[in-house]
């Protein structure tokens, strides 16, 4: 009795599906960062590829954040505050302590000062940072470079000290020189024609599989049809 049969190998087909979804996942993580180019504190997306990602596919894609200072913008707005070196605001939110470069603050009529969101922002002692007396105008809050905030006291004519606010590194560390900026925002660090340059070779890999996957799948046509014929 003689055997006989097809034996299918899906590899080149497979690998092909495999690499096109690659390659979708880290255009998506370029195309994020080019959305993200105007907005404030944004940091750009590094996509970070590990080994036997093409047995993994794109569950072999992560991402890790350039934490490169960006484009410093004049506001002239007194609670607009930018950082100039690398670290991160600490604020408290409902959800708990979180990390941001987006120092666009507000001032609420208990004299404490909040990010855009709602969230309080902490001094370094890790509560939230009121001000001892609310200032007649905006301008009456001073912010030095090591993140001392005071405000002016008219009575007086004299600066009370409201504390410091907490600057950060990514694991906590407090940030000795965070180089605070007054009056300032600070836009995203993303490169719009790196970006651009880096998205090319991915587009280029995606279609050189895209035809290599439409090649094998007519192929395996035309063999299914004359077996079946």
């Amino acid at each position: 009795m003689i055997n006989g049969g097809v034996t299918y190998t899906d590899r080149g087909i497979v690998q092909n599906i495999r690499a096109m979804r690659m390659q979708t996942v880290l255009m998506g993580i370029t195309n994020e960062n080019v959305v993200g180019f105007d907005k404030i504190g944004y940091q750009r997306k590094i996509p970070v590829v590990s080994s036997f990602a093409e047995f993994i596919g794109e569950d072999a894609i992560s991402t890790t954040i350039d934490d490169s200072v960006g484009r410093l913008g004049l506001t002239k707005n007194p609670l607009d505050i930018a950082l100039a070196e690398k670290g991160y605001f600490q604020v408290l939110t409902q959800d708990g302590i979180k990390l941001t470069r987006d120092g666009r603050f507000k001032l609420t009529k208990d004299g404490q000062l909040l990010t855009l969101d709602g969230a309080k922002v902490l001094n370094d002692a890790g509560q939230p940072l009121v001000l001892p007396i609310l200032p007649e105008k905006l301008e009456d809050i001073s912010i030095d470079l090591n993140g001392v905030v005071r405000v002016l006291d008219n009575k007086n004519r004299k600066f009370e000290l409201a504390g410091t606010l907490s600057v950060v590194t990514q694991d906590g560390v407090a940030v000795l020189a965070p180089n605070v900026r007054q009056g300032y925002s600070e836009f995203s660090n993303v490169n719009l024609q790196s970006e651009f340059m880096q998205a090319m070779p991915y587009t280029k890999t995606f279609d050189a599989n895209r035809q290599l996957f439409q090649i094998q799948n007519t192929n395996l046509q035309k063999v299914i049809s004359t077996l079946g014929s």
